[in-house]
């Protein structure tokens, strides 16, 4: 479920939906955005920046938390309010989280979603064959090394 808080009134949200869905032809914004003007739950969650607006007031960051089914934090982004969300970034996290979930695996740095995974480090090889008994590749090593834990699939 994805859900908004903004520190401003609801009034203001009902205007950005607008100017949102004016802008973005076909856009439709489908979430509850939550009012907080008095700005206690940002404060709360560490959604402000330490400088203030002319008013004094603290300005709100955009942060991004994704939570679990086990409705503890997975992931936060927290950018300063001059910056906007990279929602590609967004989803290609989702993504990995969801896959991570399912397969005990991980993603690699910069993986996107078709590219192969590595099988958790902590699934033996053993563990790995009765897991994935399609088959996997493992990296090739060092020899020095003599490890064979780096295991990589694709999954879906």
């Amino acid at each position: 479920m994805l859900l908004g808080l903004s520190c401003d009134e609801v009034e203001s949200h009902k205007a950005w939906i607008k100017d949102v869905e004016a802008f973005t032809p076909g856009a439709k914004v489908m979430y509850p955005v939550i009012a907080d003007p008095n700005r206690e739950i940002i404060k709360e969650l560490n959604m402000v920046e330490p400088e203030e607006d002319a008013s004094g007031k603290q300005v709100p960051s955009r942060a991004l938390h994704i939570v679990g089914p086990d409705k503890k934090i997975k992931l936060s982004f927290l950018y300063p309010a001059s910056t906007g969300r990279n929602m590609e970034e967004v989803v290609r996290v989702l993504d990995s989280l969801q896959r991570a979930t399912k397969h005990k695996i991980a993603t690699p740095c910069n993986w996107k979603p078709g590219e192969p995974v590595v099988i958790s480090p902590s699934v033996s090889s053993k563990q790995a064959k009765e897991m994935f008994p399609q088959g996997f590749k493992t990296a090739n090593l060092p020899s020095k090394s003599k490890k064979d834990y780096l295991h990589f699939i694709h999954v879906d």
